[in-house]
């Protein structure tokens, strides 16, 4: 296996993540092709989901994507090295300390706010975007702040808004549909973009001129009809340290909160909760070798996961396992949501695009 960007900063680490960049590319056509005559943008905020943000957008951009979302300056700053500023948009808009870079990058800022727009237009920025708020209620600008006269002057590309409960077949992704709308025909904008990754699911009404898929270009599943076409893009590993056969009555891990019923294998891998493999994952995670399952036994720790390894043929120390982490399969595991899981994977873990 080559590792084509290990972004740690270590030479090696006793585990990695095995990364599918054809799977991550396939997921972003495949929501291409379901975002009907919408482009297809992704959002790569968050060091791309935690994958790495430099070749989620090298792969991505070589497929045909243009329109790249991120949170933070300095993130729009690191990928500007890639792909031309001017298809980089930050969503978290420009603050007084942002000005200088957001001047100079050439990026489009995501203005949420009236004081941003007066900032932007003071400073005699350039293109910009505007977020609306149609009933989240984080960042944009509210539909009972709309004055037309604060967009004079403006030079506005994308009219977007973030649809709350896209996820449910709730009555919230209508009603923001139509504060969406109203908003679009008093502010004149280029583009128009609403819909995350499952609001491509929501249909056409939904997708407008641009669509800005995140959770499920790297693999999780935002509504059930994606479970068709999304593949798995993240599949970590770890590395055996230890190997050692307990005898029955022995009690493993933090709080003795398993004990051995009978003689038993066990295996320690170089993973733990610092690494984004959290503490409800204790006895209901897994791992397999050679497609033989290793289920997690006792607490997991902040580096140390403990296997049953009873059983299982041919197993050594510095054997390399694969752990289980569907992310809904994780999700469900867990109580958490898909996003958490994907974005706390730790910068301890060598990521390896093969």
């Amino acid at each position: 296996m080559q590792d084509k960007n290990n972004e740690s900063p270590f030479a090696s680490a006793p585990l990695r993540l095995r990364l599918d960049g054809d799977a991550l590319v396939s997921n972003w056509r495949a929501l291409d092709k379901h975002s009907g005559a919408a482009r297809c943008g992704a959002a790569v905020k968050a060091d791309g989901y935690g994958l790495g943000a430099s070749q989620v957008v090298k792969l991505l951009s070589d497929a045909g994507c243009r329109d790249f979302f991120v949170a933070h300056w300095s993130e729009a700053v690191m990928l500007s090295k890639i792909v031309d500023p001017a298809f980089i948009s930050v969503l978290n808009g420009a603050g007084p300390d942002d000005m200088p870079v957001a001047l100079s990058l050439g990026a489009r800022p995501v203005l949420n706010s009236a004081q941003q727009i007066r900032r932007w237009k003071i400073a005699g920025g350039g293109d910009c975007h505007v977020m609306i708020d149609s009933g989240i209620n984080r960042l944009g600008i509210g539909p009972e702040q709309i004055d037309p006269t604060i967009f004079d002057g403006l030079q506005i590309d994308i009219l977007a808004s973030h649809l709350a409960s896209a996820d449910e077949d709730s009555p919230q992704n209508q009603a923001q549909l139509q504060v969406f709308r109203e908003a679009s025909h008093k502010i004149d904008a280029k583009r128009l973009s609403f819909a995350n990754s499952a609001g491509i699911m929501l249909g056409d009404d939904y997708h407008f001129d641009l669509t800005r898929p995140g959770l499920a270009l790297y693999g999780g599943i935002a509504r059930p009809e994606m479970d068709e076409f999304i593949r798995q893009v993240v599949y970590p590993q770890a590395q055996i340290l230890q190997l050692r056969t307990l005898s029955a009555g022995a009690s493993v891990g933090y709080n003795a909160t398993y004990k051995c019923l009978a003689d038993m294998q066990v295996a320690t891998i170089a993973m733990g909760y610092a690494d984004g493999y959290f503490r409800s994952f204790s006895g209901k995670g897994a791992a397999r070798y050679n497609g033989q399952l290793l289920p997690v036994i006792g607490r997991v720790s902040m580096d140390l996961v403990t296997l049953d390894a009873s059983g299982v043929d041919n197993l050594a120390e510095g054997d390399w396992v694969d752990v289980d982490f569907s992310l809904t399969t994780a999700a469900a595991l867990t109580g958490m949501s898909q996003y958490e899981l994907l974005t706390s994977l730790g910068r301890r873990s060598m990521r390896v695009w093969a």
